[in-house]
């Protein structure tokens, strides 16, 4: 399967349950003494990110420098103009800075599911609200608390971070590991962050992560159609790629209903775990039978143990495609009315939410 797109954030404190509004007050300094360590780990590396960033355009006049590093940050640099001129988004969205990492990736994120129910796990912290994952910078802490989640009976999947919005409360950085990606997905990088940061509603991942990535998908064909015509090399990889994506988003859509089917029958537990592998193994059996595996990895895949939190964390990016489509429309195809019209959907009920978002189902 592709590399996860880019994720939303590496929220500020720590893990629990949602806790109801009313008790944010009263119970925060409880909550922060219980996950201290953890903020410490985040926020050293957070500060370690911020105080070693530096002005791209700074670093472009240095001499020396690589072909390559120019070239992807002259990229960044007018994808950031381009998002705030032509896309409207939020210009405190970032990518005026660079950090180089001393490590090959971002962060880990660790998410999890019930293991009968296509429900995620979640935890809550302040300004961001009630999120499905929880982001570290080191993997053996990520791994850990993986460990815990299993012991206690739930589904877990750990991710590699490709990007990470801070929500506009500072001016993020790119990040060394980023360069190497693919033009058109470094592009896509800057528009899905810069999103974050313009339209954010706490607690709504499945919304966020939606809107964030159908901006991007948009941002993309507009920039490049614009940028280099429509035989643009870029173009055509990402449409190549958007194709296979879809494909799989509907195979994905396909068996999650199964499973909800399932989940929701009134067999017994025994029967339902059977159920559940045999249903995984053929969607696993579908994705190779359509070539949505590249061959050299097809064996890699079917041994690979596929969870809920798999089907989970990948509808959680890609929902409402078809609603947002019409929105956008309804918008005259004009992105800060479009914005407005994504910010109405904050007034709706929670279920009318997810109405929107699954009218392409």
């Amino acid at each position: 399967m592709p590399k996860p797109l880019p994720l939303l954030s590496i929220p500020l404190p720590c893990r629990t349950k949602k806790i109801p509004r009313i008790f944010t007050v009263l119970l925060l300094p409880i909550f922060l003494s219980g996950c201290l360590p953890y903020l410490f780990h985040l926020g050293k590396e957070q500060s370690s990110i911020i105080l070693g960033r530096e002005k791209i355009e700074d670093i472009l006049n240095l001499p020396g420098l690589d072909l390559k590093t120019k070239q992807k940050l002259y990229l960044i640099q007018d994808a950031r103009n381009f998002a705030i001129g032509e896309l409207a988004l939020n210009e405190k969205g970032g990518f005026e800075y660079y950090t180089k990492l001393e490590r090959e990736e971002i962060g880990w994120n660790v998410s999890a599911s019930e293991a009968l129910e296509l429900k995620s796990y979640t935890w809550w912290f302040p300004i961001a609200g009630t999120v499905p994952y929880k982001g570290f910078f080191d993997k053996q802490m990520a791994i850990a608390l993986e460990k815990e989640l299993q012991s206690e009976g739930f589904d877990t999947r750990i991710r590699a971070i490709g990007g990470y919005s801070t929500l506009g409360w500072f001016s993020d950085p790119v990040l060394s590991p980023q360069l190497s990606w693919p033009d058109h997905r470094l592009v896509g990088l800057v528009f899905h962050e810069m999103a974050h940061a313009t339209v954010y509603l706490p607690g709504d991942s499945t919304l966020n992560e939606s809107y964030a990535s159908y901006v991007e998908e948009k941002g993309i064909e507009i920039y490049y159609t614009k940028k280099e015509g429509e035989a643009s090399t870029n173009l055509q990889k990402f449409k190549k790629e958007k194709v296979r994506r879809e494909v799989t988003l509907n195979l994905l859509k396909k068996y999650a209903e199964e499973l909800k089917t399932l989940y929701s029958s009134t067999l017994d537990t025994e029967n339902k775990w059977i159920q559940k592998k045999s249903i995984t193994a053929k969607f696993k059996e579908e994705v190779i039978l359509k070539k949505l595996v590249p061959e050299e990895k097809s064996k890699e895949f079917l041994a690979r143990e596929w969870n809920n939190e798999d089907f989970l964390g990948a509808l959680r990016y890609h929902s409402g495609e078809v609603s947002f489509e019409s929105l956008f429309l309804k918008s005259g195809k004009n992105f800060q009315q479009f914005h407005k019209e994504v910010k109405k959907l904050f007034d709706l009920p929670e279920e009318d939410r997810k109405q929107f978002l699954n009218k392409n189902l």
